[in-house]
């Protein structure tokens, strides 16, 4: 398998905005994808537990209040959402917006550390919005959170810098932690959208490979596609001429970037990739 060098795809654009890295998220009822977008953040970056199921769970930790502009046209999904955050305890709402204008103002006023926005509420403005408070407040962290699941819609929001995209049906659960993601310099999306995304921003007519797994580092793709061809960790230890402690570990990293929680788990994440066949 080979990148392409010709050319820059959606995809590509999308990469270089989030970092270049992307890895699987599970919590208890998220399944999507997470890409860091830088060191600097007001959270710590990450933990890595196991649920009572055994599944692994990578989750943002704050260490400080984080704070919430709500944009919406409908008073009652603000309501909602308010309500959930103040209940929660570490998000504080500072804002609220009805239009694009507002969204700007509020945005100003406030600097919040994440604005959670249905793009879609103003006609007028659109995804114009999201890219409008990244060039004026690049710090703010943008959550799509829109009823609205429509690939062209969803491309186009992360294509404007989003960070996050979540639907309206989400639980309480589903949009703390999303919050939390965003805030921590990270991106979400929900599990529907994360199942797909790949065929989203890098169509199969531009003729181009990306590596499904981009936060692995080309040593970890090496083992990891010679996990997903069943080898066991001594064998892999002798084809790349390395120690078993140090596969072991590098076997270990890789679970955790992907958030699987064993070997079963990654074989099948992997193949699905497209690794392991040849």
């Amino acid at each position: 398998m080979h990148h392409s060098g010709n050319g820059r795809s959606a995809w590509a654009a999308v990469k270089d905005r989030f970092g270049g890295k992307v890895e699987m998220h599970q919590t208890a009822n998220i399944k999507g994808l997470l890409w860091p977008l830088s060191s600097q953040g007001e959270a710590e970056r990450e933990f890595t537990g196991r649920r009572p199921d055994g599944d692994l769970a990578v989750v943002a930790r704050p260490v400080a209040t984080v704070t919430v502009v709500l944009a919406d046209a409908q008073p009652a999904i603000r309501h909602g959402v308010r309500s959930v955050l103040e209940r929660s305890g570490g998000i504080s709402v500072v804002g609220e917006a009805a239009t694009a204008d507002e969204v700007i103002a509020e945005t100003s006023r406030c600097r919040p550390h994440v604005l959670v926005v249905d793009p879609l509420m103003d006609e007028r403005a659109g995804m114009r919005v999201i890219s409008e408070v990244l060039r004026l407040w690049p710090e703010t962290g943008i959550l799509v959170f829109s009823s609205v699941d429509d690939d062209r819609v969803i491309t186009a929001a992360l294509q404007a810098g989003a960070r996050g995209y979540l639907f309206k049906r989400a639980d309480a659960d589903q949009i703390l932690r999303g919050i939390q993601a965003v805030a921590a310099g990270e991106g979400i999306v929900d599990k529907s959208i994360a199942n797909r995304l790949g065929a989203l921003m890098c169509p199969a007519s531009t003729g181009q490979y990306y590596y499904p797994f981009p936060q692995l580092t080309n040593r970890e793709r090496d083992v990891l596609e010679r996990i997903a061809a069943g080898k066991s960790n001594a064998a892999i230890a002798r084809e790349l001429v390395l120690a078993s402690k140090t596969i072991s570990n590098r076997v270990s990293t890789i679970f955790g970037k992907l958030g699987v929680a064993d070997r079963s788990q990654a074989i099948v994440l992997a193949r699905d990739a497209g690794l392991g066949h040849g």
